[in-house]
């Protein structure tokens, strides 16, 4: 990994999740992306993002208040705009501040619910599925879930299905049916995307019935994935990960269903209960960062999924998390 974690080239310039929206009201607020502390606050109508320090004696400004659009610094009174320029100095109140009297600004946007901040210029859009925008989708918010693991660790978790017989007995998997069919994961325009992976699950629908399942899988970002399931009905999971700072990830995820009336608090909790699980395995992996030369760790079939995305961070050039 790089020294400076918030120079991955890759990484830099991908939208990530730091906050709900309703996090985000009549305060600035700080939250930590990539090793960097970022100050969020509304102005104009619009959610904004800056380095969380003031340019005159380095006081967070996320400890602050705002003053209608303007950010002000809870040390001197020094008050900035929505582009991050230093309007107003109370100690000069005749004086126009100098001209690089400014925050560097970061890149917002507010989608679903969520805000997403990049810290150089993005790529692409604020990633999204069509599931976000069907009326006939439930649509429930879950996280962010804490965990002392590299962000790229915790996205390889979340695409391994032949963990769940054993991490998730009795809830996604049972260890008298582990077998995995043969599947395909292959780059495309969309990203890495699998054919049906056959899972065998006690309760996959609610009835009480155990049967095979099948999941497609999609890595949509180097730290965004997915995947569909067929349960009875239409089950399926946006999962995106935010590198916090180096061993710190957050996880966010939407689950969408087209069936059944479980309460969203009994859905969000069994989701916690999930990832309390995934919790333990992904605390105790060595090395911590995800290994990119293939050679380090033995893969087989069943770890398609896997290989490919290990492949593709190489290719891309990511350092946050990886060796």
């Amino acid at each position: 990994m790089t020294d400076d974690i918030a120079v991955d080239p890759v990484l830099r310039h991908q939208w990530h999740v730091v906050a709900r929206s309703s996090a985000v009201a009549d305060r600035p607020v700080g939250v930590d992306l990539l090793g960097e502390r970022v100050v969020l606050w509304r102005s104009g109508g619009e959610i904004r993002a800056a380095r969380d320090l003031c340019i005159h004696r380095g006081t967070r400004l996320s400890i602050g208040r705002l003053d209608g659009d303007r950010l002000v610094c809870a040390y001197h009174g020094w008050e900035y705009d929505g582009e991050g320029r230093c309007v107003f100095i109370p100690a000069h109140p005749d004086r126009d501040p100098p001209a690089k009297a400014r925050v560097e600004m970061y890149h917002a946007a507010e989608c679903s619910g969520l805000i997403w901040v990049s810290l150089g210029p993005p790529v692409e859009d604020v990633p999204a599925v069509p599931e976000l925008h069907d009326p006939t989708f439930r649509k429930v918010l879950c996280g962010p879930f804490d965990v002392q693991a590299e962000a790229p660790r915790v996205i390889e978790n979340f695409l391994d299905v032949t963990h769940f017989p054993y991490v998730h007995e009795g809830f996604l998997g049972d260890p008298h049916h582990a077998s995995i069919n043969d599947y395909t994961a292959a780059r495309t325009p969309e990203g890495i995307v699998t054919t049906e992976i056959e899972v065998w699950q006690p309760d996959p629908d609610g009835t009480g019935v155990g049967r095979s399942v099948s999941y497609i899988y999609k890595v949509l970002r180097p730290l965004t994935a997915y995947f569909s399931k067929t349960t009875g009905g239409a089950f399926s999971m946006l999962f995106m990960v935010t590198p916090v700072a180096r061993r710190h990830s957050q996880a966010w995820m939407f689950v969408f269903m087209d069936y059944g009336e479980m309460p969203d608090e009994e859905v969000e909790s069994f989701q916690s209960t999930i990832f309390m699980q995934d919790l333990a395995i992904l605390t105790n992996q060595h090395p911590e960062e995800l290994p990119l030369n293939l050679a380090d760790e033995l893969s087989l079939r069943s770890d398609r999924t896997s290989i490919a995305y290990r492949q593709w961070l190489r290719e891309l050039g990511m350092t946050f998390g990886t060796c």
